[in-house]
């Protein structure tokens, strides 16, 4: 797929891997509607990015948002020809320990967000001559992570929505694809880091450039899924399927994060 000319909506757009990405998309010549809970900071990118820009501010967890953003987009530029579901939320902490209210809100923006948006944007996506879905979920969906319930939860129902999505959708022009990265150097992860269970450091740390590249693969090819890095999914995968496998290697893999935590606090306090 070439995305030059190609209306784009591109959810959690107001910093990390949706700045970036919608940074991107206008170097490639798509015309992008940057969406995101923080309207000045929404407001602010858009402006940055010129006139193939328009900034909706949206809660995705509130499905009249959901309408809006999509009939907004469809009012200015015309049409919709892709989607990247990418914000997303975390509340860390045992199930004990995190409120009912922590837990629906991760629900309701990791995975009902992306499962209305895909429905509302369908009949659009179909009228295209191209058309994509690209939902950003995690390897926390491919492995259950303890600590990060709710949101391992949110992510493995994101990643067999997108699945199950794509294989309905075959023999359509409409790809829907699903990026599971690991650890990324944003502020979802370091802003919180503390919080963080030791296990998410013992994985390569990538880039929001890193998840954007997969990303844009995912337009270009209609690949079902990317895992970053690729070698990270193979073992998460592993371990899910080996559950003895898992048991034997935590205390390894908590060693390992445990040290490159340190090294990211470190880091943190540094730039302080």
């Amino acid at each position: 797929m070439n995305i030059q000319n190609k209306i784009i909506i591109v959810t959690g757009a107001s910093s990390g891997v949706g700045e970036t990405c919608a940074k991107q998309l206008i170097q490639a010549g798509a015309k992008v509607v940057v969406a995101a809970r923080s309207k000045d900071a929404l407001e602010k990118l858009a402006e940055a990015l010129g006139p193939n820009a328009l900034a909706v501010p949206t809660d995705v967890s509130d499905l009249a948002n959901c309408q809006a953003l999509v009939d907004k987009t469809i009012e200015h530029f015309g049409g919709l020809d892709i989607l990247i579901n990418n914000a997303g939320y975390h509340a860390r902490g045992d199930v004990a320990e995190i409120s009912i209210e922590e837990m629906d809100q991760i629900i309701d923006v990791n995975l009902k967000g992306p499962m209305r948006l895909s429905k509302l944007a369908l009949p659009h996506l179909l009228k295209a001559s191209e058309g994509a879905i690209v939902n950003v979920a995690s390897l926390a969906g491919r492995i259950p992570v303890s600590g990060e319930t709710s949101y391992s939860t949110s992510k493995f129902g994101l990643r067999a929505f997108s699945i199950a999505m794509a294989e309905e959708l075959d023999e359509t022009s409409v790809s829907v694809s699903v990026v599971s990265p690991g650890p990324i150097d944003t502020g979802f992860i370091m802003d919180d880091i503390e919080h963080v269970p030791d296990l998410v450091f013992s994985q390569p740390m990538s880039t929001s450039e890193d998840v954007v590249s997969a990303i844009l693969a995912c337009i270009y090819d209609g690949k079902v899924e990317r895992a970053i890095p690729a070698a990270s999914g193979v073992l998460a995968t592993a371990a899910y399927l080996l559950p003895a496998l898992k048991r034997s290697l935590r205390p390894v893999l908590d060693k390992k994060g445990k040290k490159s935590k340190e090294k990211y606090l470190e880091r943190n306090l540094s730039a302080q």
